[in-house]
């Protein structure tokens, strides 16, 4: 599940990127798109805080199933050590 939050998170970055090269051209160079470049950089500081806010996800829900998945590696062992014992 995480690593479709890693990609949401690649996916926007790449748009801010393409976002603040918009900013960066002259208004002669894209017709009928909104030649402001206060725009541009709005959007682009937008898709960058929810590509990061994606990563932060991404990164905290792949922590949660290693534990998880750590926690239940634990419990079989422990189970399986204590069956053999008696």
């Amino acid at each position: 599940m995480s690593r479709n939050f890693y990609i949401l998170a690649a996916a926007l970055g790449l748009f801010a990127v393409f976002s603040m090269a918009m900013a960066l051209v002259p208004s002669n160079f894209q017709p009928g798109l909104p030649a402001n470049g206060s725009l541009w950089r709005t959007v682009a500081l937008l898709m960058l805080l929810a590509g990061l806010g994606c990563a932060l996800v991404g990164v905290m829900s792949h922590l949660f199933e290693q534990v998880a998945r750590r926690g239940e590696e634990a419990r079989l062992a422990k189970r399986h050590k204590k069956r053999n014992k008696g």
